[in-house]
């Protein structure tokens, strides 16, 4: 089974830890991190990575902001953007779409659910 690298997006250091501690039970994950969508931006253009999990409220650039960014960029557009925000409300599920993310999930994040989900976009 291939590496597979994730960029986790969140300003939240704890958010950033819950995942990292989901995740931990899947060795072949590498975990890369980011603290705002400007950094977000960087680091998928520098790191490729397989798939980004991202929050949406956060300071400098939205992960709504971002996921527009990435998917207007030919090196960055083919990447699945989940986006992981407490914002469940219809509005904000449809701006997350329309900005081009792959899926939505509302926090508390179901564990079972986001690493199905993770399996599914990573041909796992």
């Amino acid at each position: 089974m291939s590496t597979k690298k994730i960029l986790l997006v969140d300003d939240s250091c704890t958010a950033r830890l819950v995942n990292r501690m989901i995740f931990s039970q899947k060795s072949n994950y590498v975990l890369i991190s980011a603290v705002d969508g400007k950094e977000a931006v960087e680091r998928a253009k520098r790191e490729k990575p397989d798939l980004i999990l991202m929050d949406i409220v956060m300071p400098r650039m939205t992960g709504l902001e971002a996921c527009r960014v990435l998917k207007k960029d030919k090196e960055t557009e083919r990447i699945p953007v989940i986006l992981l925000t407490t914002r469940g409300e219809e509005q904000y599920v449809q701006e997350g779409y329309a900005s081009g993310c792959s899926d939505y999930l509302t926090k508390p994040v179901n564990d079972v659910e986001l690493l199905d989900l993770l399996k599914a976009y990573l041909g796992e």
